[in-house]
């Protein structure tokens, strides 16, 4: 199907590996949301679009000659087979973590080599924070993680206000960074939990918004403390219904 589209469509054709990125992201969020939401149909759905966006990146790759589908999944089945070698009969069972290890003898670029220079940056910044827990740098307990949580909003809220936005910019990465390496500790993928949020927060406002129709208020036109007020009739329908 990707192959025809590229032949016929005009948009399809001249869409690159990179024009596809923002796409193959997507597909993969409403995916994770289709989970998060225990909704069936929508994860059919969005599996589906995901494994176009898939099939995309490899048609492309062939069009280029760089490789092609066989290659993509003899690719797989090798390193399963190299990861899990007592499952076919290979070898005797291995931490996993030590296959990948010795794979990348060759190459010895760091411990973070593997996370990756790019990449959705919350998953990359848990990703970085499991590498070097394994040689010890970690909090003990996530009560270090949140004590380090404060610590870093006492920060945001120093800079607040001054003349430089960019320091500004950079505590509140740091802010950001510490928040992943609590709920990491806590056993909570941030990425989901993030998700989860955002589907939570996108629900109450729908409900704030058909409230507001119900009593005849249009949106804009409203003080925030009447939104507020809103926001916790809506907050306070969901709990009866949940």
């Amino acid at each position: 199907m990707v192959r025809y589209l590229r032949a016929h469509c005009p948009w399809d054709a001249a869409q690159t590996h990179r024009s596809l990125t923002a796409y193959l992201l997507e597909e993969a969020y409403e995916t994770v949301d289709a989970v998060i939401r225990d909704d069936d149909a929508g994860l059919r759905d969005e599996l589906g679009d995901l494994l176009l966006n898939v099939a995309f990146q490899v048609v492309l790759a062939e069009e280029r000659g760089a490789f092609d589908a066989a290659q993509v999944v003899t690719g797989l089945e090798q390193k399963m087979r190299r990861r899990l070698p007592h499952l076919w009969g290979d070898g005797p069972a291995e931490p996993w973590e030590a296959i990948k290890r010795r794979e990348r003898a060759d190459t010895p670029n760091g411990l973070l080599a593997d996370v990756g220079p790019t990449g959705e940056p919350l998953l990359r910044a848990q990703r970085m924070q499991e590498q070097v827990a394994k040689v010890g740098f970690d909090w003990p307990d996530p009560g270090g993680a949140l004590a380090k949580v404060r610590e870093e909003i006492d920060e945001v809220e120093q800079e607040l206000g001054a003349a430089s936005g960019q320091r500004l910019a950079s505590e509140l990465g740091d802010l950001l960074f510490s928040v992943v390496n609590l709920a990491r500790l806590l056993g909570t993928d941030a990425c989901a939990a993030l998700v989860g949020a955002n589907a939570k927060f996108a629900d109450r406002f729908s409900a704030l918004e058909r409230i507001a129709r119900e009593r005849g208020l249009v949106l804009g036109g409203v003080e925030l403390d009447v939104l507020d007020e809103l926001w916790e009739e809506a907050k306070r329908q969901e709990r009866v219904t949940s």
